[in-house]
């Protein structure tokens, strides 16, 4: 597992900066579900806890390090009137991915495809992929009718069909990489 310090930060820093590539709005929900993948799907080893919350998988600890890093100018923040922030690269953020030059380039193919392929959902996208992730990983429910059912007992809001289809994209995004 990367350790809870300086290389875990790197690896967060290279997916912002991928997702701001690929002009994605780059909030904290972005971030927590992109984070997620890395994690859940790709098997990158941030070691941050997830657990199943109101837009599904969410990391407190995630959360706070994201303030934590804001508060150490690893990462700026952009506000977007009427919306959310989004997140940028602070002005420490390239000496820190410096410092870790194998590590980055370990897991780069594993960022990059997160923020080609994740990051550029809206909100309601995210929710929907990301607890079809937590679903097929955590509950190991594979089948995609099970899933879609379970997707939609959980969250009454998505449809038994879009369930279904985000069942269906999580399986395809995992066998792609």
């Amino acid at each position: 597992m990367l350790s809870q310090g300086l290389k875990r930060k790197a690896v967060l820093l290279s997916l912002i900066e991928a997702m701001n590539r690929e002009e994605s709005w780059c909030s904290e929900t972005h971030i927590q579900k992109c984070i997620y993948f890395l994690q859940e799907g790709f098997g990158v080893p941030t070691g941050y806890e997830f657990i199943l919350y109101k837009h599904g998988p969410f990391s407190f600890e995630l959360r706070d390090e994201l303030a934590e890093m804001q508060a150490n100018d690893f990462i700026n923040i952009k506000p977007q009137p009427p919306y959310g922030p989004s997140f940028l690269l602070g002005p420490l953020a390239s000496a820190l991915k410096e410092r870790f030059p194998k590590t980055l380039k370990k897991y780069k193919k594993s960022y990059k495809y997160v923020a080609e392929n994740i990051s550029k959902g809206n909100v309601s996208d995210l929710e929907k992929i990301a607890t079809a992730l937590y679903i097929i990983k955590e509950e190991k429910i594979e089948k995609m009718n099970a899933c879609a059912r379970r997707l939609n007992a959980i969250k009454p809001h998505i449809s038994i069909d879009d369930a279904y289809d985000a069942c269906i994209r999580v399986t395809n995004l995992l066998n792609k990489i």
